[in-house]
């Protein structure tokens, strides 16, 4: 969750940002806040509505989300990847995608509702009162005791059946009990309010995972039609599943780096979906999920 406190310094807040320093200050920084980018030009009059419009927005947030500004005069190239056709144009980024976005000038209630959907794509939504109790839960799985923490996530949705955290905890611990379809049944009557959440997506994507490793094939027999045929992308592809579904995570994202690195539209972008789901599956500060995200940014921006 992200705290909200003293308004931060607007210099670290607001940024003008150039494709020199975009990877760093919109890409890698997103990574732990959300960054509203706002692509505009000097001679464009309703960017000049719309980019104080924003930044009040931002500054209001108190170091909950930032902003960068690139002048898309001097940023063609950014632009162009962003396929930015006319502007102002605005996205927002989190841990390095973006998840949100507009043209043109808006009313500022739907600045300030932009601003504030890209806070709740980053921030937790459990109840103070209870993160100790999730916290406990989280800890009894950790330790391998599913059962138990599936009953307490269970009793912390009956103090409060918005808590995205107990949702997706419990669906964990339905996977470690090898009960996909139990998972799917907890995520599935989660509240439609809190379906987009963090915690629930990365749950869904974890018994997407799990599935998919029902499935995987015997690796050595993949790695050695791999080393075969450099070629074979679907090799590469069930690889990297079998690898996964073994616990090397890291192991599988390097595979389906090299797949997107060697043809990154093969099967409809297949490689790219897969390591956003493995991303989104791992925990943000994971190092796998954090050098993996910074390297396919690398790739796509390059």
């Amino acid at each position: 969750m992200i705290e909200l406190g003293a308004t931060p310094p607007a210099d670290d807040l607001i940024k003008d940002v150039s494709e020199a320093d975009f990877m760093a200050e919109v890409i890698e920084a997103s990574q732990t806040v959300p960054v509203i980018v706002d692509f505009w030009a000097p001679w464009c009059g309703p960017c000049k509505t719309l980019g104080p419009q924003l930044e009040a927005a931002v500054t209001k947030a108190k170091g909950a989300v930032k902003m960068a500004k690139v002048n898309v005069d001097e940023a063609q190239m950014i632009a162009g990847q962003l396929r930015v056709q006319s502007i102002p144009t605005v996205y927002a980024f989190w841990q390095g995608q973006p998840i949100d976005g507009f043209q043109g000038a808006v009313p500022p209630s739907e600045v300030d509702a932009f601003v504030a959907r890209a806070v709740e794509a980053a921030g937790g939504d459990a109840s103070g009162g209870l993160d100790e109790a999730v916290e406990a839960a989280e800890e009894m799985l950790e330790a391998g005791a599913a059962a138990d923490a599936a009953q307490t996530f269970a009793a912390i949705l009956q103090e409060d059946p918005q808590n995205a955290r107990a949702y997706a905890g419990m669906a964990r611990a339905y996977l470690a009990m090898d009960d996909p379809d139990q998972a799917a049944a907890v995520l599935n009557g989660a509240p439609a309010e809190i379906g987009k959440s963090p915690e629930i997506e990365a749950a869904h994507a974890q018994l997407a995972l799990a599935r998919q490793a029902a499935d995987a094939g015997p690796v050595a027999e993949l790695r050695a039609a791999v080393e075969a045929d450099a070629n074979d992308h679907q090799a590469r592809y069930d690889l990297a599943q079998a690898l996964y579904a073994e616990g090397d995570g890291q192991a599988a994202v390097d595979e389906l780096l090299e797949l997107f690195r060697r043809d990154r539209e093969w099967n409809d972008g297949a490689a790219k979906q897969q390591l956003f789901t493995i991303f989104e599956a791992l925990k943000p500060d994971d190092p796998v999920a954090l050098n993996g995200r910074r390297k396919l940014s690398s790739m796509i921006f390059a």
